[in-house]
């Protein structure tokens, strides 16, 4: 497609969207609550709606006379196999650490920024191209109507031109592997349109053979590192109308319904290998997507995606917004009660994990699978220091636990490839990775010395491997990640360091992720450190979980002592001189710090190391932190922040964070404090899925928690979700819970023991329930899954008395259950 023809269908587009701003009108059908509908089409990207079935991806815009699908797939990546490892590292780290435990911060900073370069510093996620659908005549379409059902994946358009109805549906097959597309008209032979394909990258060709249109492409050059990714787009078309062709597109004429199929491959074998075959590949899939026709290819779509999405029901009850269209109903959200647009907000979460996350594929990167730019923020890759983590919170508690596996399979990579980063970087046995990865599973620092140097993210990536084995009980799968966990404990066994003052192992040199804690004489910010508290918490739970797996399996008794023996040597949590937890080894926290990452408090979410029940100083350390953190941040740190106020037992304060994070932002807006884009994308800005999966998390464990020895229900329940019901969740040892509330007091609780075992209950005091084998708890719950490992007394400063925050008054019960078993709960 040449510039000009592009500029002309785009001009048509926006004129197309202008038109149908004037005269336009949709209803909601009765399925509205799981539908994102709105009155026209998308004219930014922001705007257009997300499909996926896990390798392929596309946005549709949804436009009736030029319809766009922005296409993805998962493999399209910058650059080769390679790893980015500077040996010469290796030299510069003893001289930071000796320089830092001298306390010459800036000299240490100033050493690391100047030293610690790589020419790589993690490739980027590609598109793949552009698939348009041209409708002449239908810029003066009316009863415009556009939607998301996320209750069966589908995308779908629908108005009218001349007295006849058009409608549009889109689907990523979970089970053809292919996108599809299928074009109806209410009248006999009125669907005429024209298929064309585009690309932004230089490197392209389109074409016409064998009856497909082709595209093929190779994304650019980047650090200097050559392209290796080929990739080949096929789509086909199969209409009871006439099909002809050009060198470069396909049309159809005198149509009733037609169906565009969508096939796309690459020549990505594994992170090592790109010797695939990118052609015989995407004839493979299309030949697949297309043995059935439209009608069969959706049902079979819908089936396997509602085996994931039915799991999960949660019903907040409704109000009048639920009527408007879904950028309505955000704009709106702050001033008007509208619980349905939070249970959608959740729903969507899930749907955007079914979509973007399937086994056998790549974890989902900084943008999901959605995203438009060769040059994309971040280069939408896997930061790993909070993000790539956030992206897997849902998995568990919202029942999806196998969509967890690609971040699974990436992190079983990492151990291989981590071991060059131990060994060249660090001279420590295992494996290690920093704060960013790719598709070539990169582990070397990225971004220099102020935001690269920090040898965690492979670390806190490991708790998402014990987290997986607690919920489900699968000692198979634990005994096959176990050397996992073993390497990355092995490398801070070897790494560790005593600091001068009072000997405790640290990490060093690290930093408290992307935040600094001064400044040097010339003003430049420091973030290099030892013993950052975050650091010392993922060290802790990573040796905790490697003894407990070790113990669960009877083996490397031996390795788990030498493990045990060094934890006893970690730093404890301290409280500092604001009566906050602090960040730092040393108290250089400042109050008015409303910095987006609140590292530190790790240990409170995703962690379980401050509890209200277990260590109170440390919980009201929390809540000081909280408070003087803010609220307002980029649209992720306010989806963490969600999580951290649902451990909090506040549910009112996680529901305002709630509200802020459905904020309606502009969708042109690249730049200032997060909210949500019109099409429910979590906007940072721009535009970062991690936001949609922490506030599915986060208002999963607002009514669900099982980290801190117990199940707990309805933790954080704001005043303003009275009455409702979740149906589906999952609480660690294998428990699903169903519960019924009303007037905010639980009603009803139904649990399915897929493991057995004792099941302890926290419940509100005031909650009495009507069963007679219910026991009151005594002592520590003996059910394994609900172990806590005890922390080290906290050292607090002498000059702080700590205001101990109120919590609900609640008893524990016990309840006995046999695998597969099912059991009712009633309450007065």
């Amino acid at each position: 497609m040449s510039e000009l023809t592009e500029t002309r269908l785009r001009i048509i587009a926006t004129t197309c969207s202008l038109l149908l701003l004037c005269a336009c009108a949709a209803a909601q059908n009765s399925d509205g609550a799981l539908k994102l509908w709105y009155r026209q089409p998308a004219e930014t990207w922001n705007e257009a709606l997300p499909i996926g079935n896990g390798r392929l991806a596309a946005m549709v815009f949804g436009n009736p006379a030029m319809e766009r699908l922005q296409l993805n797939e998962e493999t399209i990546w910058t650059g080769q196999p390679h790893n980015n490892i500077v040996e010469s590292h290796s030299l510069v780290i003893p001289q930071l650490r000796r320089l830092l435990f001298e306390k010459k911060y800036a000299q240490a900073q100033a050493l690391a920024n100047e030293k610690l370069k790589a020419i790589q510093n993690g490739m980027s996620y590609q598109p793949a191209g552009d698939l348009w659908l041209q409708f002449p005549g239908h810029e003066t379409a009316t009863g415009y109507s556009r939607d998301l059902n996320i209750g069966n994946a589908t995308a779908s358009v629908s108005y009218n031109v001349a007295g006849v109805r058009y409608t549009r549906t889109a689907i990523a097959s979970l089970a053809g592997d292919v996108i599809a597309v299928h074009c109806k008209a209410s009248k006999v032979h009125a669907l005429a349109f024209t298929v064309l394909l585009n690309s932004i990258h230089q490197n392209k060709k389109i074409f016409v053979q064998d009856g497909l249109l082709i595209l093929t492409g190779m994304p650019g050059v980047a650090e200097k590192l050559e392209p290796k990714i080929q990739f080949e787009v096929d789509v086909a078309v199969s209409t009871n109308g006439s099909v002809s062709y050009t060198d470069t597109s396909v049309t159809v004429a005198s149509a009733t319904e037609a169906t565009i199929y969508v096939s796309v491959a690459t020549n990505f074998k594994n992170y090592r290998d790109v010797s695939d075959d990118p052609h015989a590949k995407a004839i493979a899939h299309l030949k697949k997507g297309m043995q059935k026709d439209f009608s069969d290819l959706l049902d079979e779509h819908i089936k396997a995606y509602r085996k994931y999405f039915d799991r999960v029901n949660l019903d907040l009850g409704s109000s009048e917004q639920a009527a408007l269209p879904t950028d309505e109903r955000l704009k709106n959200f702050s001033a008007q009660f509208d619980p349905q647009l939070v249970s959608l907000y959740f729903q969507f979460g899930r749907y955007l994990m079914i979509a973007g996350s399937q086994p056998n594929g790549q974890p989902t990167n900084l943008q999901g699978k959605w995203n438009d730019r060769t040059n994309p923020p971040w280069d939408s890759k896997y930061t790993i220091n909070i993000n790539t983590e956030m992206n897997y919170w849902p998995s568990e508690i919202t029942n999806l636990s196998e969509l967890g596996e690609p971040l699974i399979s990436m992190l079983k990579e990492l151990s291989a490839t981590g071991r060059e980063s131990a060994d060249k970087m660090y001279n420590a046995r295992g494996w290690a990775a920093h704060h960013n990865t790719d598709l070539w599973r990169i582990t070397g620092p990225v971004d220099g010395g102020f935001y690269g140097m920090w040898p965690m993210g492979g670390a806190w990536l490991c708790r998402h491997l014990w987290e997986h084995y607690q919920f489900t009980g699968d000692k198979n799968f634990l005994r096959e990640i176990y050397p996992v966990l073993k390497g990355a404990a092995t490398f801070y066994v070897d790494a560790l360091q005593h600091e001068p003052d009072h000997n405790w192992l640290v990490v060093t040199p690290s930093m408290s992720p992307e935040n600094s804690y001064m400044k040097d004489s010339a003003g430049n910010a420091i973030s290099l450190t030892y013993g950052a508290t975050m650091d010392n918490q993922i060290v802790f739970e990573l040796f905790s979980n490697t003894i407990r797996a070790a113990g669960v399996l009877n083996i490397d008794a031996s390795f788990a002592d030498t493990v045990q023996r060094k934890k006893n040597f970690l730093p404890p949590m301290q409280i500092g001189q604001f009566g906050q937890l602090q960040e730092w080894i040393h108290d250089w926290d400042r109050e008015n710090d409303k910095h987006r990452h609140i590292s530190h408090l790790y240990g409170l979410f995703p962690s379980n190391q401050i509890s209200p029940y277990r260590n109170p100083e440390l919980f009201a350390a929390a809540k000081n932190t909280l408070l003087s953190r803010g609220d307002i941040s980029t649209g992720w740190s306010m989806g963490w922040k969600v999580n951290f106020w649902a451990r909090m037992k506040d549910g009112n304060h996680a529901y305002q964070l709630i509200k802020n994070q459905l904020t309606l932002v502009p969708s042109d807006r690249q730049k200032g404090d997060g909210g949500t884009y019109p099409n429910l994308f979590d906007a940072h800005p721009p535009f970062q899925i991690d936001g949609n999966f922490g506030c599915t998390a986060g208002i999963a464990e607002m009514l669900l928690q099982s980290h801190d020895g117990s199940i707990e229900i309805l933790p954080a329940l704001p005043d303003e979700w009275k009455s409702g019901s979740v149906k589906g969740l999952i609480a660690r040892g294998g428990f699903t819970v169903d519960i019924e509330w009303k007037n905010n007091k639980v009603t009803r609780l139904s649990l399915f023991s897929k493991l057995g075992g004792n099941c302890r209950i926290r419940i509100d005091a005031a909650a009495t329930p009507l069963r007679s084998d219910l026991v009151l708890a005594k002592g520590e719950n003996q059910n394994s899954f609900f172990f806590v490992d005890e922390i080290a007394a906290p050292l607090i400063n002498k000059n702080v008395s700590l205001q101990q925050p109120s919590v609900r008054p609640t008893h524990e019960y016990d309840l006995p259950t046999q695998a597969s078993g099912s059991y009712e709960i009633s309450f007065e």
